[in-house]
């Protein structure tokens, strides 16, 4: 049985080989029992990054990318991409837009097929985010940026960067879909295009000004920055915003309550995923649940066995 000090060892491959086995056999015994290791050991701080399409999520993961690599941090990327609906994989593959050097030992790059969610995370991301919190530094979530994507990545990462576009409306989008609730960092990209994107740094904080009290309760204050990935400038100013929000987490247990929180609305949405509004209905007569510090995925195990 493959362990997570054999995925540490092992190397970009090994960790390929089981992510391979988790998307054809994820309620496997051996799978569950790493998973559930995965969850009680995590490591990194995991970043969702999302936004409309178009907006540039990927020439900021790549900026992103390199940062973190240069300040000697590993880091693991999961692209959630359209699904083919023959397949059901991944339409855009490894993404090629994201340069990485594959000899590179810390940078570890998958595609994720979003599967029967219009642009949400499907069941299995949650569990692959997991094996990588596990074993790197920094887990980076690009979600494909329609439909539920922009609420579902606050069900599986730390810390939230919704990206807006100068001049394109997405900071009126922004304050008409109430997503002005999800982010916790919000990236203006194409940072130079100037006045246009100082106009939309604007109108995003006063979207944000007009929010009084997130539904948390946080006192979290959200940064919007400007950034222009391609000419590097901003991305010193977002990974500090980054590492701010990671140790704010770490005050008074919020990050734990937070993972908590993601785990049980996890098993909720694989069991509405597997057996349907009748499985979530059951939730009642047969409860299950994973309180602070134990593992979703036994609990999963647990109620399909009780089924």
């Amino acid at each position: 049985m493959t362990t997570l000090s054999d995925l540490r060892s092992g190397g970009k491959a090994a960790l390929a080989r089981v992510l391979a086995r988790l998307e054809s056999h994820a309620d496997a015994p051996d799978i569950i029992r790493l998973l559930d290791a995965a969850f009680l050991a995590p490591v990194g701080q995991v970043i969702g990054l999302t936004g409309p399409p178009g907006v540039g999520k990927s020439t900021l993961a790549g900026a992103l990318i390199t940062a973190y690599r240069q300040s000697g941090r590993t880091i693991a990327v999961i692209a959630i991409d359209p699904s083919s609906k023959r397949s059901g994989g991944a339409l855009l593959g490894d993404r090629t837009r994201l340069r990485t050097d594959p000899d590179d030992q810390g940078i570890f790059v998958r595609s994720m097929a979003a599967r029967d969610q219009l642009g949400g995370l499907a069941e299995i991301t949650f569990a692959a985010m997991v094996l990588m919190r596990a074993l790197y530094d920094v887990v980076l979530i690009e979600t494909v940026g329609v439909g539920q994507s922009e609420t579902d990545i606050a069900l599986a990462a730390d810390t939230v960067i919704f990206c807006v576009q100068p001049g394109s409306g997405d900071s009126l989008q922004f304050m008409k879909a109430g997503i002005v609730e999800i982010p916790d960092i919000v990236v203006v990209t194409k940072g130079d295009l100037g006045r246009a994107a100082t106009r939309a740094r604007a109108d995003v904080k006063g979207a944000l000004g007009l929010n009084e009290g997130r539904q948390d309760g946080s006192a979290w204050t959200v940064p919007v920055l400007i950034v222009s990935a391609n000419a590097a400038e901003g991305i010193d100013a977002l990974t500090e915003a980054v590492a701010a929000h990671g140790s704010w987490l770490k005050e008074e247990g919020r990050g734990q309550a937070k993972r908590a929180t993601q785990a049980a609305a996890w098993i909720e949405a694989a069991i509405k995923e597997r057996w349907g509004r009748e499985g979530v209905k059951r939730l009642n007569a047969v409860p299950v649940t994973a309180r602070t510090g134990e593992s979703p995925f036994l609990a999963l195990a647990e109620y399909a066995r009780r089924l």
